[in-house]
């Protein structure tokens, strides 16, 4: 059964909290954003690779890498300054999330779908179906600080300072610190 994702650089960035808000929550650039509207198509939105020092997230420093990696995005609606205001993203995502300390991994299946409201604050709002990785600091969020697969029908919210909130209609977390710890 093929799933559909939402993951892409600047939205992993934001998920796992490894950048300031600001640069977090930017979305697509203005030219992209603009030419993903006019053409109503959509377009590929890859993920980097990326790094969190022990404590962060774990205990230990983790790697995380994508090993399958199909996702696209499609901007919904832009601001008048040609900014994207929604975007809808979709597309498999398989990223394998490795303890450096011991090089332990689990391939994390992040392939759900979503889409993105980019607020003028900086702050983002998200309605998803299926999995997503999340990853939250020390009392940055409602979840414990830690790396997980939120699974089912919820919305997360990204606040102006990074702080998440997941509110499950239905749904599961998977912890990926004691999975690979």
């Amino acid at each position: 059964m093929r799933r559909t994702t939402l993951v892409l650089p600047v939205l992993v960035t934001a998920l796992l909290g490894t950048a300031p808000p600001a640069t977090a929550a930017s979305g697509p650039g203005p030219a992209a954003a603009a030419s993903a509207a006019q053409g109503t198509r959509w377009e590929p939105a890859p993920s980097a690779p990326w790094d969190v020092p022990a404590g962060a997230r774990c205990d230990f420093p983790v790697h995380g890498e994508p090993v399958v990696d199909e996702v696209v995005r499609r901007v919904l609606e832009t601001r008048p300054d040609g900014s994207a205001k929604r975007v809808a993203y979709k597309g498999d995502l398989v990223i394998r999330v490795t303890n450096q300390e011991t090089g332990a991994w689990y391939d994390a299946d992040a392939s759900g779908t979503a889409v993105v409201e980019y607020r003028t604050d900086g702050s983002q709002f998200w309605t998803v179906l299926g999995p997503v990785l999340v990853g939250v600091g020390e009392n940055g969020g409602n979840l414990a600080r830690g790396l997980y697969i939120v699974d089912g029908a919820y919305t997360l919210e990204i606040g102006p300072t990074g702080y998440k909130t997941v509110t499950m209609a239905a749904g599961t977390t998977d912890d990926l610190c004691a999975r690979i710890g």
